[in-house]
């Protein structure tokens, strides 16, 4: 492993993370709270959740009730006033019915007067819901559109429809309380009816759009959840102020100024990034073959949200697997490409995302593992633990997408035309599905 360019790695991502953590974003979006003279109750749902109402009550001093419901593990404490709940991710599970039952039982018969402070997050889909089909059969739906490949706002188009809170049902529920909401984007573009599914939001998306998902991926449904997807959601909703806290750009922004304080040259690829996590792995490391030799430190930066078809039966995350499709065009070189989610955690692993650099392929080969085998197994997890290479963070506090950078150092040696012997190639998708 290269050791100083792993050094830097680490430093630019606990730059970055440090930089889009909820607590001053929702001291800043509280300004514009205007409370009504009745009650002020607390709801928060994601993976941030903790953390953000957390910042909330300590900067309003107290709340008249409250609940928070997160992933395994993202409590970090008692919140006065609040009742914290952990529950299952990225499949619901019955955990996170019972919290989302508790939250709607507290906004049950509010006034005009009062105010519902909701903060929301990525991952609410999942850990915020009062599913209207049976649990298990909403576990399984989650199930087939997590291995479909489908996108995000794909997969809430379908959650929308199935669920008693999102696309705008919960805010439905506080009326006539006025809700105020913060919102933690993990959506590219930000579109608010999408993120963790719009609980609080005006739906945009239409039952024939929902359909057209369910066709497209043949889903397995039910007759009742069939007969769901054809019920419309919220169009209008008067009783919602929202504050979007923070997103990618801000991650990709401050990714990009701490390249810059470590004497990298950065440039912003994209903060939009959306196509298969392999892909993206591939391309980086083509950018970083293009542009060795230069004689200076250069930084490439992606920042969005990368998927991936499950064709495996091995363990592994998008970001694993985007790092270790990196690996064989930077194979020699003195570089590196590193790819996290910004929460901490990297599909159903205790990894955060993965790290590869010039040394990487070598080590896989001498400790017998075949990155493209690897790859073909969704066993990016095992292959690059094998090598030193995941990133293990914990719980961040915050969700705002995933970034992937690679880094180029001041000495890498001029690359010729050729590309890595074909055996070290990650084939096209044509080749591969």
């Amino acid at each position: 492993m290269n050791a100083a360019l792993r050094r830097d790695a680490d430093v630019i991502l606990r730059s970055s993370l440090n930089a889009v953590l909820p607590d001053e974003a929702v001291r800043r979006a509280l300004r514009d709270l205007r409370p009504g003279k009745g009650r002020v109750l607390l709801v928060a749902a994601g993976k941030a959740a903790w953390q953000m109402a957390h910042a909330a009550v300590e900067t309003l001093g107290r709340v008249d009730g409250g609940v928070v419901v997160t992933k395994y593990g993202h409590v970090k404490g008692e919140i006065p006033g609040v009742t914290c709940y952990e529950a299952g991710h990225p499949v619901p599970d019955a955990n996170g019915f019972t919290a989302t039952q508790k939250a709607l039982e507290l906004v049950q018969g509010l006034t005009a007067g009062d105010t519902v402070l909701f903060l929301l997050s990525g991952g609410g889909s999942a850990l915020f819901e009062q599913p209207l089909v049976p649990g298990a059969e909403l576990q399984d739906i989650t199930s087939q559109l997590l291995a479909s490949g489908a996108d995000i706002v794909e997969m809430n188009t379908i959650r929308k429809r199935l669920s008693g809170v999102k696309g705008g049902r919960f805010a439905q529920r506080c009326a006539p309380a006025q809700v105020f909401s913060i919102v933690l984007s993990d959506i590219l573009g930000d579109p608010l009816d999408m993120i963790a599914s719009g609980p609080a939001v005006p739906d945009t998306s239409t039952c024939a759009q929902a359909l057209s998902v369910a066709e497209k991926y043949h889903l397995a449904l039910s007759a009742q959840a069939w007969a769901l997807l054809a019920q419309e959601t919220p169009k209008t909703l008067d009783n919602v102020t929202t504050r979007i806290t923070g997103s990618v750009r801000e991650l990709c922004r401050a990714a990009a100024s701490a390249c810059r304080n470590l004497g990298y040259e950065p440039v912003l690829l994209t903060n939009q990034l959306c196509c298969e996590a392999r892909e993206a792995g591939s391309f980086l490391g083509s950018i970083v073959r293009t542009q060795a030799g230069q004689g200076k430190k250069l930084a490439y930066i992606a920042g969005g949200e990368t998927i991936v078809h499950l064709t495996g039966k091995g363990l592994g995350g998008r970001n694993q697997e985007l790092a270790l499709a990196a690996a064989p065009a930077i194979a020699g070189l003195n570089a590196a490409v590193f790819s996290v989610g910004s929460d901490g955690t990297d599909g159903p692993t205790d990894a955060a995302g993965g790290y590869v650099d010039g040394d990487t392929l070598a080590a896989l080969e001498a400790g017998g593992w075949s990155g493209y085998a690897a790859l073909q197994n969704n066993d990016s997890y095992h292959a690059l633990k094998a090598v030193d290479g995941l990133i293990i963070t914990g719980a961040t506090g915050t969700n705002v997408n995933d970034v992937a950078v690679a880094l180029i150092g001041e000495k890498t040696p001029p690359v010729g035309p050729e590309f890595p012997r074909s055996g070290d190639c990650i084939p096209p998708l044509s080749m591969l599905y």
